[in-house]
């Protein structure tokens, strides 16, 4: 006689993730008609800017789309989840927005995916915001350098994703002035909408006076907990304040998650069918689904 109980939540909890995955197995992800860059940005640190860009590039990557990450962030830890070398040695961002290098120079293959490609960070990325206030166009140096690059690729990228450090300097303006959209990651824990509102008017700065074609398109929930009131409070406020612009997707608080960049992986190769991995590439999906702002 069996014992098993479908009306349990850890058995309801499976037949979700179960119906989740064939779901995703059978979809099919749209590609764009032209290059799709995106900032990722939140000056508030550790609310999964970086996570969030190498899981959804990967997911993009898997579903069949090509895809660039631009490694922003001086810590590089983009550069460490998607697998490339970052040394201080090997040629980076940071050649390509202070000393002219060409991005072709530095792209590297990442090993998760064949479609996906990381211009990596280095350490010497530390010092370029001293360095970009004497150079000439120093707003629009990643801009200018990547729209050569795409010129010059046989085969077209679908999406560019530029993981940005957790501040409004100078790399991350010239993050907005080469993007066309931005996706603001927000945690769901108290304070999650604080600095959002200096995030929003910089953004407008940017509209203003570098880059007219640059508008607040995604935002993404993450590190969710469903057990708690808080965690849910911030889902509804959010939703409420942008409600076009949030995805239905929320990203759960994901111990795999955490652990897949130590093994130099996405979460989506390190643990494919978790909980995280799932919502990852359904968020991915979202976005792939979505028209261009």
């Amino acid at each position: 006689m069996s014992t098993f109980d479908p009306s349990t939540p850890l058995a309801q909890e499976v037949a979700d993730l179960t119906r989740r995955r064939l779901a995703l197995a059978d979809a099919t992800l749209p590609v764009p008609a032209e290059t799709r860059i995106f900032t990722v940005a939140n000056q508030k640190g550790g609310v999964g800017k970086t996570t969030t860009t190498v899981n959804l590039a990967a997911a993009l990557a898997q579903g069949g789309a090509r895809v660039l990450v631009i490694d922003l962030d001086p810590q590089g830890n983009a550069s460490t989840a998607l697998g490339v070398e970052h040394r201080a040695e090997v040629e980076s961002v940071y050649d390509v927005i202070v000393g002219d290098a060409p991005i072709r120079d530095a792209v590297q293959q990442s090993p998760e995916f064949p479609g996906l490609w990381c211009l990596p960070a280095t350490i010497h990325l530390a010092g370029a915001e001293i360095e970009l206030v004497s150079l000439v166009a120093r707003e629009q140096r990643l801009r200018t350098a990547l729209e050569i690059y795409l010129g010059e690729v046989e085969d077209m990228y679908h999406y560019v994703f530029i993981d940005c450090p957790p501040s409004l300097g100078l790399l991350t303006i010239n993050a907005f002035v080469a993007a066309k959209e931005v996706l603001i990651p927000i945690q769901c824990e108290y304070y999650a909408l604080e600095g959002l509102s200096q995030l929003l008017d910089n953004i407008k700065l940017i509209q203003r006076h570098l880059n007219p074609k640059l508008a607040l398109s995604t935002i993404l929930l993450t590190m969710y907990d469903s057990r708690t009131n808080l965690a849910n409070q911030v889902v509804d406020e959010v939703r409420e304040h942008f409600p076009a612009e949030t995805l239905t997707t929320v990203i759960p608080r994901s111990v795999r998650i955490s652990e897949a960049p130590s093994y130099g992986q996405s979460v989506i190769t390190y643990d494919g069918n978790s909980p995280g991995s799932l919502s990852y590439r359904e968020a991915a999906s979202e976005i792939a689904h979505r028209s261009v702002v």
